[in-house]
């Protein structure tokens, strides 16, 4: 015979303070997502305003250059690098000033202008492979407009680091050996333009040989901390090389060219 009462469970609610526990840590998240979003903006407008800065200095630098304006292309690529990831953590602030920034190691991340300026003379295809003597900046830039780059730098820690930041970001094309760039990355060679980010009081002759016919290389030539110039060098397809100075530059020098032989 049945008592006409059958047991059910309790069904307990969430308890009020689990309930506003969940709703701070949303709070939270939103918050974090918002100033993260916020945070890229400002630093899209920094770019933005870094572009504007390296276009001016092209048509001041017009007598030089030949031409008051760099290519469209460039432009573009300086506005998606993001410099703030090649600089100290400290230096964040300043990373889109027009304006060389410590690195460490007594060595530089170029000025943005300058930069544009190097790729620009350049004269990059999309199916070239071009070497870098230098660490990174100026590795992801050139990464956007070609099939492959190179990089080699002389400081090891320089090295180590930029080859897992490009990794990081998403650099796939570009290859990071710690080396002397005075005598270039024979194994790759040959090179459909060569950049170099440091001062040489010569044109390194294993550069020129790895040169391509009809390549570029621009290079700083000078002095450390004294007078330099900007050059283009170039290697016709008879391999006779011609160079052009172009304007007055200041690069930190380049280390190395005493290996043994």
């Amino acid at each position: 015979m049945s008592s006409g009462f059958s047991w059910k469970p309790i069904r307990r609610s969430p308890s009020l303070a689990l309930l506003l526990a969940l709703g701070v840590l949303l709070a939270l998240v939103a918050a974090a997502l918002l100033s993260a979003a916020a945070a890229q903006d400002d630093l899209a407008a920094e770019r933005a305003r870094m572009v504007t800065t390296i276009a001016a200095h092209a048509k001041r630098a017009s007598t030089s250059l030949g031409r008051e304006f760099l290519a469209p292309e460039i432009l573009r690529v300086m506005d998606d690098v993001p410099r703030h990831e090649f600089v100290p953590d400290g230096l964040r602030g300043d990373a889109y000033a027009d304006r060389p920034l410590p690195i460490g190691y007594g060595q530089t991340i170029s000025q943005p202008f300058i930069v544009a300026l190097m790729t620009d003379l350049l004269r990059v295809q999309p199916d070239h492979v071009v070497l870098e003597v230098g660490s990174g900046y100026q590795a992801a830039v050139l990464a956007h407009l070609v099939r492959r780059v190179h990089t080699i730098e002389i400081v090891p820690a320089l090295a180590q680091s930029a080859g897992a930041r490009l990794q990081r970001l998403g650099y796939d094309n570009v290859a990071t050996r710690s080396g002397d760039g005075y005598y270039g990355w024979e194994e790759a060679a040959p090179f459909d333009g060569i950049i170099v980010t440091a001062a040489a009081s010569q044109i390194p002759p294993p550069l020129i040989q790895q040169l391509k016919p009809g390549g570029r290389m621009v290079i700083p030539l000078g002095a450390p901390f004294a007078l330099q110039h900007l050059v283009l060098v170039e290697r016709n397809a008879e391999g006779r090389v011609t160079t052009r100075q172009l304007l007055p530059v200041a690069f930190v020098p380049l280390i190395g060219g005493t290996r043994q032989r």
